[in-house]
């Protein structure tokens, strides 16, 4: 069974969204419990795999015995098992806030095809993870995308309709790039194989059409990451979608999209290629920088709460890209340590943002004076994610930052250090904002939906996030132990 794990994380989600449909036809009170079940399943077999790994080191899986290039292979390291266990935790948790959440957000005949839909989305998710096949990468982007599509247009609204359809055509053109880029690669190369492109791709890096399908890649890949200005699906998809597919799409589908870009940049065309050939780095990077000069600003300007985590998400993504633009070790490493620290931060968030509209209905800052009596642990939750996101030590949102700063330091970047600094400023703006109607401002008049925080399959998956945005301030050393490794083999000693 051991030896087995890296195809088993792929194929539980899979069984489980049958099971899920198949159950849910008998009793839709059997959806919830089935993908539960399946994904917490799912979550140990990546656990026995994580020491697997720490054992052993790099994990190979070739499906049917074909051997790569040929077949296509799992290839399970210290990158993609940290960022496997970063999705199905904040996987698990965003089903079991689903529980109740979903009640008032999705017609409850909808409930079965939600949970069957939210098990492919987490088997394109955990695919996309493990493959070392480039091919088979951008199928599992596609089940996890359309899974995706879908999630956010199951609301009661039509708002979320319009959203969904605005993501799918982003995503569509966003598909159409990578697969001209895969395309290109499978002609100069024939073969899709991660590691042998990465073996081949030397003696060709003066190739224009490994030029024309590097270009392909950064487009397509930029757009599912959100990157400014390629974000335009995002703020309407995350706002109008269902609260627990906002708190999903901000903390497992974004996750996919940088990954990705991670995978491709360092492993397919390696770093040599990206810093010597076709400098494109510095770029990212400043792009990088004005996504999160811009995301805050947008944020500012909000009144909705999702709309404004919405916008921040925009800014969050620019600092884990603008960690890999800088090509250091110590900026590396706060970017990808900034990967698990906003699928925490943000995921919290996301949850208080749906337990306020589960319980009163409101949206708005506006409407949420006096919240923090009336519902004290949401309210606390929020205090740690807004203060995690702003940065104060000792919680998550610093220890990335610090990383980030230090390795715009050792660049000599010194208009990034700012940038970090500027943005830290502009989060406190605009979640004191919010703290200031929670807090300090008495509520006119009755809550509706009555008072007191939400049930607890709501509130105990924010708590946990919430003790998480602290815990891994504190115990950094933890997430380290698995980045640092995977930051010096990603830049190859540079």
């Amino acid at each position: 069974m051991m030896e087995h794990l890296p195809v088993l994380v792929v194929i539980i989600p899979l069984i489980g969204a049958y099971t899920s449909l198949v159950g849910g036809w008998v009793d839709r009170r059997y959806a919830f419990p089935i993908a539960f079940i399946n994904i917490l399943t799912q979550f140990t077999a990546a656990l026995l795999l994580t020491v697997r790994v720490m054992q052993e080191g790099v994990v190979r899986y070739n499906l049917g015995d074909w051997l790569p290039p040929w077949g296509i292979e799992y290839v399970v390291d210290r990158l993609n098992i940290y960022v496997l266990l970063i999705l199905l935790f904040l996987s698990l948790l965003c089903c079991a806030y689903s529980k109740r959440s979903i009640g008032m957000e999705i017609e409850e005949r909808k409930h079965t095809g939600f949970y069957t839909i939210f098990l492919l989305l987490v088997a394109g998710v955990t695919g996309i993870t493990v493959t070392g096949d480039i091919f088979n990468l951008y199928v599992f982007l596609e089940i996890s995308s359309l899974a995706a599509y879908t999630l956010v247009s199951s609301g009661r609204g039509g708002k979320g309709l319009v959203a969904g359809f605005n993501y799918l055509v982003m995503g569509s053109v966003s598909a159409c790039f990578i697969l001209l880029g895969i395309g290109h690669l499978y002609m100069l190369t024939g073969t899709l194989n991660m590691a042998d492109l990465a073996r081949v791709l030397p003696p060709l890096y003066t190739s224009t059409t490994l030029h024309t399908a590097f270009v392909f890649f950064i487009v397509g890949l930029s757009i599912k990451t959100a990157l400014f200005p390629l974000h335009l699906w995002l703020p309407d998809a995350y706002t109008h979608a269902p609260s627990t597919v906002s708190a999903l799409l901000s903390t497992v589908v974004s996750k996919m999209g940088v990954y990705a870009t991670i995978r491709i940049l360092f492993s397919v065309f390696t770093v040599e290629f990206v810093v010597g050939y076709f400098p494109v780095m510095e770029f990212l990077s400043w792009l990088a920088a004005i996504a999160i000069i811009a995301g805050s600003l947008l944020a500012i300007a909000q009144r909705d709460l999702k709309r404004m985590l919405a916008y921040s998400s925009v800014g969050q993504m620019g600092y884990i890209l603008l960690g890999v633009g800088m090509v250091n070790q110590l900026a590396m490493t706060g970017g990808i340590l900034h990967m698990l620290n906003h699928a925490v931060m943000k995921g919290c968030l996301f949850m208080v943002a749906g337990a306020f509209i589960f319980r009163t209905g409101f949206r708005r800052i506006d409407d949420l004076k006096g919240m923090g009596k009336r519902m004290p642990w949401t309210s606390a939750a929020l205090v740690i994610g807004a203060l995690s996101m702003i940065g104060i030590p000792p919680t998550v949102g610093f220890m990335s930052k610090w990383y980030l700063a230090l390795g715009a330091i050792e660049a000599g970047q010194w208009v990034f250090l700012a940038v970090i600094l500027a943005s830290s400023l502009l989060s406190a703006v605009y979640f004191w904002r919010l703290l200031e109607y929670v807090y300090f401002r008495e509520g006119e008049g009755g809550v509706e939906g009555g008072t007191g925080d939400v049930p607890l399959p709501m509130l105990i998956p924010m708590l946990v996030l919430a003790a998480a945005c602290l815990l891994f301030g504190i115990f950094v050393s933890i997430p380290l132990s698995l980045i640092d490794p995977v930051a010096e083999s990603l830049l190859g000693g540079v």
